[in-house]
């Protein structure tokens, strides 16, 4: 595509692309925008490296004309949409790029993996933490998704209203304050549930979170 439109001469022309939500999920009114600063950071800091440029002409991805505009790529054009945290509706943009065709094109898939995985996050995000009015929410879904998607998602759920998350890399990254149980080997480690709790309790304070599901609920809180 951006080869064909470099040898056609429309590569360069002016173009706006928006991106936007056709639809919400059944039983949804509205969704929240995230991964906004993700999309900036993202655009900023996107180049073709030399060995980007090798797997592109090794596998005849693109022709020559087209790894020597790649080569220097820079985006130069105008982005502008929600801000992070903000409620939208379908058919609203997002996101609107303006710039030639081929500095927009090749921004499409990148920009649309990340707000639409940390948009759909915070949305959901919003949905929950509106659900417990007062009560805090803490993010711990790391173990659920790709190790760098579970850093997006804290982050996404902390937009929308989690106070805090269990990565401590995206406690790292972002700022996010960090918290967490304790793992079931920790209590299977022990040779009993009560030792397990005596011990993390003689190590933590009395203001730690004890694991209760291990084996039995009810019996665990007995215990606790």
């Amino acid at each position: 595509m951006l080869q064909a439109a470099l040898k056609s001469g429309a590569a360069h022309r002016r173009s706006v692309f928006e991106l936007f939500g056709r639809r919400l999920p059944g039983g949804r009114r509205y969704g929240v925008v995230a991964g906004t600063g993700r999309t900036l950071d993202a655009v900023e800091s996107f180049r073709f490296d030399d060995d980007d440029l090798a797997f592109l002409a090794d596998n005849d991805v693109v022709d020559e004309v087209a790894l020597e505009w790649l080569s220097s790529y820079r985006f130069t054009g105008d982005i502008w949409g929600y801000g992070e945290g903000d409620a939208y509706f379908p058919g609203s943009p997002l996101l609107v790029v303006e710039s030639t065709f081929a500095e927009s094109v090749v921004l499409e898939t990148l920009l649309l993996s990340i707000l639409n995985h940390d948009s759909a996050v915070a949305s959901a995000a919003s949905r929950m933490t509106g659900a417990a009015e007062k009560r805090p929410c803490i993010e711990m879904g790391s173990r659920r998704t790709h190790e760098w998607s579970a850093v997006a998602a804290a982050r996404a759920a902390y937009i929308a209203g989690f106070e805090a998350t269990s990565n401590l890399q995206a406690g790292r990254d972002y700022g996010i304050p960090t918290t967490g149980t304790a793992a079931h080997s920790f209590t299977l480690l022990h040779d009993t549930e009560r030792d397990a709790f005596r011990a993390q309790v003689d190590s933590m304070g009395t203001g730690t979170t004890l694991l209760v599901d291990t084996f039995d609920v009810e019996e665990a809180v007995r215990v606790g």
